[in-house]
C-alpha cells in the first residue's frame, strides 16, 4: 500500500480520535465545573454592562460588577414578583370559577354516562349473554389482560410521579449550592475578566488565537441573537392570545396570555398544554361560540409559530432560512422537540468552524499539508 495514504489514514484518525476525546474531557470537566461555566457564561452577558460603568462612570472594576449583578439581579427579581403577583390574582379568580366549571363538568359527565354508556353497557352485556361458553371466556380473560396492564402502566405512573419529589427535594439545596458557586464565579471572573484574557492569550498559539477568537465571537453572537429570537417568539404569541382573548372578552386575559406564552418553552406541549383543555372544556360546557374562538386562536397561534420562527431564527443568528429550516426539521426527527434548538445551534457551530478554517486546516493536516 502506498505509505502516503498510510500516512493520511494514520492521520485522519488522529483528527477523529482527538475531537472525541476532546468532547469526552469537555463533558466530563463540564460535570464538575459547571457553576463555572455558568458563571463565565453570566460574565460575559454582564461585561459590556461593567464597561459601562467602569469607562462612563469611572467606577473602579470591582464596584462595577457588584452594581452591575444588582441591578441584573433587581430585574430579575421585579420581573418574576410583578409575574407571580398577576398570577396570584388570576389563580384566586380561578379559584371562584373552577369549582362552578367542575360542577358543570360532573353534571355533564353523570348525563353523559346514564344517557349514552349504560344503554350501551346494557346492549352489550345482552350480546356476551348469547355468545358461547368458550367465547365468553375468552373475552373475559382479553378484558382482564387489559385491566392488569392498565393498571400496572397507571400504577408505575404513580410510583414514577412520586418518585420525582424527593428528588425534587434533594435537587433544592444543591441547586442553591450551584447559584452561590456560580454568583461567586460570576464576580470574580468579570472582575479579572482582561487579566484572564491575557493569561489565556499567553497559553495559546497564535493561530489558534485567531481561529478561537473568530469561532467565540460567532458563537457569541449566536448566543445572544438565538436568546433574543426566542424572546422575541414567545412575545409575539403572548401578545398574539392577549389580542385574541380580548377579542374573546375572556376575564384575566393578561395572565392568561402570560402563562401561555411562558408555557411556550416547554417540551411537545406548548400552549397546547392551555388551550386543548380550555376547548374541550367550553366545547362540553356548551359555550360553542367561546370554543369556536379559542379554536381559531390556537390555530392562529401554531401557524405564526411554524411560519416566524425559522425567519426570526435565521434573522437573529445569521443563518440562511432554507438552511434554518432543514435543521430545524432534522434535529427535531432526530432528537425530538430538543433538535428545534440543538439542530440551528449545530449550524451555528458548523458555519462558524468552516469561515474559521477549521476544516480546511484539518483537512490539510490529513494531507500532510503545512498548516
Amino acid at each position: 500500500m502506498n505509505p502516503k495514504y498510510i500516512y493520511r489514514t494514520i492521520r485522519f484518525l488522529l483528527v477523529v480520535g482527538g475531537v472525541i476525546l476532546g468532547l469526552y474531557a469537555f463533558y466530563y470537566l463540564s460535570t464538575l465545573t459547571y457553576p463555572f461555566l455558568i458563571g463565565l457564561i453570566i460574565a460575559l452577558f454582564i461585561n459590556p454592562l461593567v464597561n459601562f460603568f467602569e469607562k462612563k462612570w469611572k467606577m473602579p472594576r470591582v464596584l462595577a460588577v457588584f452594581v452591575a449583578l444588582i441591578i441584573i439581579f433587581a430585574v430579575f427579581a421585579g420581573l418574576i414578583t410583578l409575574l407571580v403577583a398577576e398570577i396570584v390574582t388570576g389563580a384566586n379568580y380561578l379559584a371562584t370559577v373552577v369549582p362552578e366549571h367542575l360542577d358543570t363538568l360532573i353534571n355533564y359527565i353523570e348525563d353523559y354516562f346514564t344517557g349514552q354508556i349504560l344503554p350501551f353497557y346494557d346492549h352489550l352485556t345482552s350480546l356476551f349473554n348469547k355468545l358461547g361458553a368458550g367465547q365468553r371466556e375468552t373475552i373475559s380473560n382479553n378484558i382482564q389482560n387489559i385491566g392488569q396492564k392498565i393498571g400496572t402502566t397507571a400504577g408505575s405512573f404513580i410510583k414514577n410521579l412520586f418518585g420525582i419529589i424527593p428528588n425534587i427535594l434533594t435537587w433544592l439545596p444543591n441547586a442553591a449550592t450551584v447559584l452561590i458557586f456560580s454568583l461567586l464565579a460570576t464576580f470574580f471572573i468579570s472582575k479579572d475578566w482582561y487579566r484572564l484574557s491575557v493569561i489565556g492569550g499567553k497559553l495559546v498559539p497564535e493561530k489558534a488565537k485567531r481561529s478561537g477568537r473568530t469561532v467565540f465571537n460567532d458563537l457569541k453572537k449566536a448566543l445572544f441573537g438565538f436568546i433574543k429570537a426566542q424572546i422575541t417568539l414567545i412575545s409575539i404569541t403572548t401578545v398574539i392570545i392577549l389580542i385574541g382573548l380580548l377579542i374573546l372578552r375572556v376575564d384575566y386575559a393578561i395572565t392568561i396570555a402570560l402563562i401561555t406564552g411562558l408555557v411556550e418553552i416547554l417540551p411537545y406541549l406548548g400552549t397546547g398544554i392551555v388551550f386543548v383543555p380550555w376547548i374541550i372544556y367550553t366545547a362540553i360546557s356548551g359555550n360553542t361560540g367561546l370554543a369556536i374562538g379559542l379554536g381559531v386562536l390556537y390555530i392562529i397561534v401554531l401557524v405564526q409559530r411554524q411560519v416566524t420562527e425559522p425567519k426570526i431564527l435565521s434573522s437573529s443568528i445569521g443563518l440562511d432560512p432554507l438552511a434554518t429550516l432543514i435543521a430545524l426539521f432534522v434535529g427535531f426527527k432526530t432528537i425530538g422537540f430538543l433538535g428545534l434548538i440543538v439542530g440551528p445551534v449545530m449550524l451555528v457551530i458548523i458555519g462558524t468552524l468552516h469561515r474559521a478554517n477549521v476544516f480546511h486546516d484539518a483537512w490539510a493536516f490529513i494531507k500532510g499539508k503545512e498548516v
